[in-house]
C-alpha cells in the first residue's frame, strides 16, 4: 500500500477533517441542449442567479449576507450590463459578451497588488459560471457532504449552499487567506488549508486536511503535479508503446482509439497505445458550455488523467455545417454561411480561444496533443497557433500552470492533402476518411455510405500520395476506413503505421494487422 503523502500548505482556517476526496474540477452531468437566445435569455439567467442567491442568503449570518450581497450587487451594475450590451452591439454573441465583459472584470482584480482585491476574482468568477449555469441549464451542482473539497479555488456561493454540519474540509491548490471562502470557513469551523500546489487525486480517496498545522495527507499515495516541461512531440509512427503490436513480418503499428464521450476513457485498454482522436464538440452541447472554460478543462482533465502516459489527441469543436450547435444560430452572419471547423473557430474566435485556455492548462495532466479540425489553407494553422501563443501568455500573467502543446491537423479536405508538403507549421497528420471520401465523391452526408465502396481506390491512392508529402513527421488515420478490416492491406500499402479506430473495432483491427505483412499482402500461412 502506497504511503501516505504529506504535503504543506497555508492554513486559512483551523482544524482537523477527514473524508472521501471530491475533485472539484470533474465534469457534472451531461447538460441539457438548448437554444441560448439574446440579450432577454441573459436577463432572465441574471435574474435565476440573484434569486439563487437571494435564497442562500436567507438566515445566513452577517458576513455571509455581505458576499452574497456583494455579488447581488455586482449582477446588477447597470455598467456591467452595458459592456455587455456593447459586446453585443459590436457583432458578438450574448454568450461570449457576458464572458467577455467578466474576464475583462475578473482580470483587473487578478492584476491588483492588494491581496483582498486578488481574492475577490473567485467571487466574480462565481457569477460569470453562475449565468453561464443558468443559461446552459445546468446549476452548480453540490458536493457529497463530509467530504474534503479538492480544487484551485472554491466559490462563496459553493461553500454557503453546502451543508457543513456532516463534517468535511477544504483543500485548494491556490486561494488565499484573505478570500472570502477562508472568511466563511473560519465563521463555520470549516478546516481549510490553501497554497498545496497541483496534487493528483481521485474522487472518494481518503484525504486529511490539517488546518492547525497548514497540511494536507493524501492517505491513499499520492503525488504533486510537476511545473510545466517542455511540450512533447507526439509519439512516432515507429515507436511502440505498452501492449507493442506487430505486423507479421515484424514492422510496428501503432493502435489508438477514438472517443466522443470522456466516459469512454474509463473502459481504455492497457494494449492500446493511447487516444488517437477525441472528438470534443459531443462534450460540447450549448453555446454556453463553449463560453465555460473550467467545464472544458475539467473534461480534458478527465481524459488525460486516465489514459495515464499514453498520449491523447483531443480535436478542437468541430462545429458548423452539419453539426449544430444550441445557441450557435444566434451568432450573426454564421445560421447560414456554412462555416465549420477552423475556419468558424477562426471567424469566432471568442470560441476558440475559451478552448485554447482549456486545452494550454489540461496539458499539464498528461500527453496531450490538438488537433485541428476542417484544414484547408497553411495559414489556417499559423493564425491557430498565435492565438494559442497569445492565450499561453494571458495566463502566463496570471500564474496559471498551463504547457504548450503540439498542434496538428486533421487532413480531410482533398486539396490539403495533395499539397502537405506545405503545411510546415503542423507538427503531426491524422487523415479523416470520412469527410475526405465524402468531398472525393462529391456526396452528400447522407448518401455516402452508397459511395464509399465505388470511391476507397481512389481515397486509398490520395492516401499515399500524401503521406510521401508529410515529411517523416507522426501520421496517423482516424476515420472510419481505419476500422474497415477491408480495407487495411491498402492502408498498409500506402505507409501508414498508426490507426486509431472505434473501440468496438480495435480487436478486429488488431487481429487482422498481426496476420498481414507492412506492405499489405498475407503472411504466409495466412
Amino acid at each position: 500500500m502506497a504511503e501516505p503523502l504529506r504535503l504543506t500548505a497555508k492554513s486559512a482556517s483551523p482544524g482537523i477533517a477527514s473524508g472521501p476526496a471530491f475533485v472539484a474540477e470533474r465534469p457534472n452531468a451531461a447538460p441539457a441542449s438548448r437554444a441560448i437566445g439574446g440579450y432577454s435569455a441573459l436577463e432572465k439567467a441574471i435574474d435565476i442567479s440573484i434569486g439563487e442567491l437571494e435564497h442562500l442568503a436567507d438566515g445566513a449570518d452577517a458576513e455571509s449576507r455581505d458576499i452574497i450581497d456583494f455579488q447581488i450587487e455586482v449582477l446588477r451594475d447597470p455598467t456591467i450590463a452595458e459592456a455587455t450590451g456593447a459586446r453585443m452591439e459590436a457583432d458578438e454573441n450574448v454568450v461570449f459578451a457576458w464572458v467577455a465583459t467578466l474576464d475583462a472584470y475578473i482580470g483587473e482584480l487578478e492584476a491588483a497588488d492588494e491581496e483582498q482585491m486578488r481574492a475577490r476574482a473567485v467571487d466574480i468568477l462565481d457569477i460569470k459560471n453562475r449565468v453561464l449555469g443558468a443559461l446552459a441549464g445546468t446549476p452548480i451542482a453540490d458536493f457529497p457532504p463530509g467530504s474534503v473539497f479538492v480544487g484551485k479555488d472554491m466559490e462563496p456561493s459553493r461553500f454557503l449552499a453546502h451543508d457543513w454540519s456532516k463534517g468535511g474540509g477544504i483543500a485548494l491548490f491556490a486561494g488565499s487567506t484573505a478570500g472570502h471562502v477562508a472568511l466563511l470557513a473560519r465563521a463555520k469551523s470549516v478546516p481549510m488549508v490553501v497554497g498545496t500546489g497541483r496534487f493528483s487525486a481521485a474522487d472518494g480517496d481518503p484525504v486529511r486536511v490539517d488546518g492547525d498545522a497548514g497540511a494536507v495527507v493524501l492517505m491513499a499515495g499520492g503525488m504533486l503535479i510537476p511545473a510545466p516541461a517542455p511540450a512533447q512531440a507526439p509519439a512516432s509512427d515507429t515507436q511502440t508503446e505498452s501492449g507493442e503490436l506487430r505486423t507479421a513480418d515484424g514492422v510496428p503499428i501503432l493502435l489508438s482509439i477514438n472517443i466522443n464521450d470522456p466516459a469512454e476513457i474509463d473502459a481504455l485498454d492497457p494494449a492500446t497505445a493511447g487516444v488517437g482522436l477525441m472528438r470534443s464538440e459531443f462534450s460540447v452541447a450549448t453555446i454556453a458550455d463553449a463560453a465555460n472554460e473550467e467545464r472544458q478543462l475539467a473534461i480534458y482533465r478527465r481524459v488525460l488523467e486516465q489514459a495515464g502516459d499514453r498520449p491523447v489527441t483531443i480535436r478542437m469543436l468541430d462545429i458548423g455545417g452539419d453539426k449544430p450547435l444550441a445557441g450557435l444560430e444566434n451568432l450573426p452572419a454564421l445560421s447560414t454561411s456554412g462555416l465549420r471547423g477552423i475556419r468558424l473557430l477562426l471567424a469566432r474566435p471568442e470560441i476558440a480561444r475559451v478552448q485554447a485556455r482549456a486545452l494550454l492548462r489540461a496539458a499539464v495532466f498528461g500527453r496531450l496533443s490538438v488537433m485541428l479540425p476542417m484544414v484547408t489553407f497553411p495559414d489556417e494553422i499559423d493564425r491557430m497557433r498565435e492565438l494559442f501563443r497569445e492565450e499561453a501568455e494571458k495566463l502566463g500573467r496570471r500564474a496559471l500552470l498551463h504547457r504548450m502543446p503540439p498542434i496538428g491537423m486533421m487532413v480531410e479536405v482533398p486539396s490539403a492533402a495533395l499539397m502537405l508538403d506545405a503545411f510546415g507549421a503542423a507538427a503531426f497528420f491524422s487523415f479523416g476518411t470520412n469527410d475526405l471520401t465524402q468531398y472525393l465523391a462529391a456526396s452528400a452526408r447522407d448518401d455516402i455510405d452508397a459511395d464509399a465502396g465505388k470511391v476507397a481506390p481512389a481515397v486509398l491512392r490520395l492516401l499515399a500520395q500524401a503521406v510521401k508529402l508529410t515529411a517523416g513527421k507522426p501520421v496517423s488515420i482516424c476515420g472510419d476506413m481505419a476500422g474497415n478490416p477491408h480495407y487495411l492491406p491498402g492502408l498498409l500499402a500506402a505507409g501508414l503505421r498508426h490507426f486509431s479506430v472505434a473501440p468496438a473495432r480495435r480487436p478486429a483491427i488488431r487481429s487482422a494487422i498481426i496476420g498481414l505483412n507492412a506492405d499489405g499482402t498475407r503472411a504466409a500461412g495466412e
